[in-house]
């Protein structure tokens, strides 16, 4: 019987949906477990979900038929009154392919979104490949922004990682139900709040995947948050100000000045990746120096002036403490820089806007973070993999480089401490790699970027095959024709000097 049990898991199998079979979903019932399928709804074969979110494009790639199972996880009525529990929502295609994916989520959550799973899967998301797909609002209702389930302690342990693990844990149990036998591989992949419910599950819940895809994590939100200030103010230091006296960040720059800064970028790093074509993929070979734009006399279109340039090193240098200490690495300079900058225009903030802050304490600043307790139990920095390594767990980061949320070097030195605190680089590849991604914007976007690239392919093989992914290739809506390989750090693409340079095959992946 076990022999049987093995070899039936590990083929996928065509399953006949009808509509009852998907309507006696809502009364499955886990014995003491505080779960509900509030609706099981047979979905007919259609197009994906036309919207984009913050953290994934748009698809137009077909969706399967399937059964949606609605579901509510611990209702009950909150501290504040309002009635609180984990939403979730569970995709269970007709042809299942045999495999599970978490689809993470964006902000502070507090709805549940189509279960589609398309955070770094290219033009096809994971519902559309036959995965069953789940996503939860973990555990509130509320805009994407809205922070106001804090006065519920456990409506915050929620969105801070009890929710993710308890719906993977009873997901896993309704595929079961459903289909009469687990996933054979189960994956997560998410971008933003996603990307740090990525790294939670690594961290906290080390065998509960077998693959995980992080993208643009929100893994230090209240440091990132000091980085971004610490940038406006810089800029809003040197603004021009209105009849009352607020700085008016939108006449930092002129148009024509960002047109220089974004040329002073790539005139200086363009071609250290072998070929000038408007992206820096050899980031951290790239020394622009903002002085180089500066005037040797008055103030004109062809250079900018030393406030301006003084402001630039300033708020790319990131925030210090008294004693002299980085607090938050900020991004190093990319063609998408314009991005980080603020942006010019002839509107004025509204009236009753705040007034744009010109000074920062960091140091008071971080002492009131370091004695926040939301902030502890959201961070996701702990380093020690270990029990998730051993298991066979494959773990996947990517962050564009031009990211106005989270600084990418933010990222990448986590993952440079987790390497060191696993045994080095060189062991740590063998189950983690990470992708900068030129000139892209949180999650996706991005004038020079290449931002469309499947990296969900790359970890199933690396999970399934054992194929390590050295690059994955990247197309965009930005260069139509081109691709590139997006190189595992600390390798970046370069071009071999021969060959269409709009072609990823003409391109190395180099250290």
């Amino acid at each position: 019987m076990r022999a049987y049990w093995l070899t039936f898991v590990m083929i996928p199998v065509a399953y006949a949906q009808t509509s009852s079979k998907c309507a006696d979903l809502v009364n499955f019932k886990i014995p003491s477990v505080p779960m509900v399928i509030t609706k099981a709804t047979p979905i007919p074969a259609s197009s994906a979900p036309g919207t984009a979110t913050a953290e994934t494009s748009a698809t137009a790639a077909m969706i399967p038929s399937h059964c949606e199972a609605d579901g509510m996880i611990n209702e009950r009525t909150g501290a504040d009154g309002r009635t609180y529990g984990i939403g979730f929502a569970l995709a269970l295609p007709d042809n299942w392919n045999n495999r599970f994916l978490f689809q993470g989520g964006g902000g502070y959550n507090g709805s549940v979104r189509p279960p589609v799973g398309g955070a770094a899967a290219g033009n096809n998301p994971g519902l559309a490949r036959g995965f069953a797909v789940v996503s939860t609002d973990t555990g509130h209702k509320g805009s994407t922004f809205d922070r106001s389930y804090d006065v519920d302690q456990q409506a915050s342990l929620d969105f801070a990682d009890v929710a993710v693990g308890r719906v993977a844990e009873l997901a896993k149990q309704i595929i079961v139900h459903y289909y009469g036998q687990p996933a054979g591989h189960s994956y997560f992949a998410g971008c933003s709040t996603g990307g740090r419910e990525a790294m939670l599950m690594t961290q906290r819940f080390p065998t509960e995947f077998d693959g995980v895809i992080s993208g643009d994590p929100a893994m230090r939100t209240g440091f990132s948050r000091i980085g971004n200030n610490w940038s406006a103010v810089a800029f809003n230091q040197i603004a021009p100000k209105d009849d009352s006296g607020r700085a008016e960040p939108n006449k930092v720059f002129s148009e024509s000045d960002i047109k220089l800064i974004v040329n002073g970028v790539l005139n200086t790093c363009d071609a250290k990746d072998g070929l000038k074509d408007g992206m820096v993929f050899n980031t951290r070979a790239c020394n622009f120096d903002p002085d180089v734009l500066e005037c040797k006399g008055s103030k004109n279109d062809s250079c900018l002036s030393s406030q301006q340039t003084a402001a630039i090193k300033k708020a790319f240098a990131g925030p210090h403490n008294s004693r002299g200490e980085l607090v938050y690495p900020m991004n190093g300079y990319d063609a998408g820089i314009a991005n980080l900058l603020p942006k010019p225009s002839a509107n004025p903030p509204a009236a009753n806007a705040p007034a744009p802050p010109v000074s920062i304490d960091v140091d008071g600043r971080l002492f009131a973070l370091l004695g926040d307790p939301l902030e502890a139990v959201t961070d996701t920095i702990w380093t020690n993999l270990s029990t998730f390594s051993a298991h066979g767990g494959k773990l996947l980061f990517y962050h564009g480089m031009s990211d106005q949320a989270f600084s990418a070097m933010d990222t990448l030195a986590y993952y440079q401490r987790m390497a060191k605190a696993n045994g080095g680089l060189d062991k740590v590849e063998n189950w983690s790699r990470m992708y900068l991604v030129p000139g892209m914007y949180h999650c996706r976007g991005g004038e020079f970027a290449l931002d469309n690239f499947d990296l969900l392919t790359a970890l199933v093989n690396w999970v399934e095959k054992g194929t390590a992914p050295d690059f994955v290739v990247a197309t965009g809506k930005a260069f139509p024709g081109r691709s590139r390989p997006l190189c595992a750090y600390p390798k970046y693409a370069y071009y071999k000097g021969q060959g269409d340079p709009e072609d990823a095959s003409n391109f190395e992946c180099r250290e």
